[in-house]
């Protein structure tokens, strides 16, 4: 698809999402869907977090053909439940989206003046954030601000939702605690917060399953920090070894097949042999991945080398 101008995507996002609220608001209405007539904030709840989630595998595997329809199903879920508030007099979908922008050009002071409008050069080198880190601690001290205005008490985790993904929550407390200074100064020294859970953990083995659950607890929230120290999102690295385990087992069984057996007939011995066999033949075609492209990229330089200024 050709790059498209702003003004161009801006007309076209005007226009279909114009379309998709007609649409919603025919489904909802007497001459519409009942399934759609029957359904409320709280029953659309499962299927925003489903439609979300279903884009974030889109995502993973890089499909972003897959990505385009998946996030389609994600705006409809907001526009459904705005059609919901709409009937009831309690917002529409224009307040969601002018809220948003509104927070956006609030939040960004580096960015836009108060009307919105880009900040000219001169101005937005005197503002002084030129770092990821900057914008991140100016944007939660902008939050406090506007949270003290509203009169609502400043919490400095009061904003993160308990509907999170535990691993996901932990992270994000973490970062929000993080942001005002209240942080594990590098990477190692989570770990070796990591180790003493893990002691506290293989004590409590031994106590009772209450106390082992709050340690494992304990620990599973410094992995999430580890994750968070080291750049990476910890939902993302574990749904990531969940594939992978699944490819493995997946492979397992299919080498039992092959051989007119089943998994279910196998000892543990065998599976584990068959597993590190294919872990290992894994690990093999990836060096072999490795060293090929690292050669191309030794090509490609070497060539650049040779060529004439």
């Amino acid at each position: 698809m050709r790059t498209r101008s702003v003004a161009v995507r801006a007309r076209r996002a005007q226009t279909g999402i114009a379309r998709l609220v007609r649409i919603m608001d025919t489904l909802r209405s007497a001459r519409g869907c009942p399934w759609d007539r029957e359904q409320t904030h709280a029953t659309l709840r499962p299927h925003l977090i489903e439609e979300a989630y279903e884009a974030v595998e889109r995502i993973d595997r890089a499909d972003f053909a897959g990505l385009a329809s998946e996030l389609g199903d994600v705006l409809f879920q907001c526009v459904f439940h705005a059609q919901i508030a709409a009937e009831s007099g309690r917002f529409d979908l224009a307040d969601s989206i002018e809220a948003i922008a509104a927070k956006l050009i609030r939040r960004h002071p580096h960015v836009f003046t108060a009307s919105g409008r880009p900040l000219p050069p001169n101005s937005r080198r005197r503002a002084g954030i030129r770092t990821s880190k900057a914008v991140k601690t100016q944007w939660e001290h902008i939050k406090a601000r506007e949270q003290s205005a509203a009169g609502e008490k400043k919490r400095t985790l009061s904003g993160v939702p308990a509907s999170l993904p535990s691993l996901l929550r932990a992270y994000e407390i973490g970062r929000r605690v993080g942001a005002v200074g209240f942080d594990w100064p590098q990477a190692g020294s989570v770990m070796d917060k990591i180790e003493e859970e893990t002691r506290e953990l293989r004590d409590a083995l031994s106590e009772s399953p209450a106390r082992a659950g709050e340690e494992l607890g304990d620990l599973l929230f410094a992995v999430a920090n580890l994750a968070r120290k080291l750049g990476l999102e910890p939902e993302s690295a574990l749904r990531e070894a969940n594939a992978k385990f699944t490819r493995r087992f997946d492979a397992v069984e299919a080498h039992f097949e092959s051989r007119g057996r089943s998994v279910h007939d196998a000892t543990l011995e065998e599976m584990e042999a068959v597993w590190q066999e294919i872990k290992d033949q894994t690990t093999k075609r990836k060096e072999v991945h490795e060293a090929r492209k690292d050669d191309r990229g030794t090509r490609r330089r070497s060539r650049r080398k040779a060529s004439p200024d």
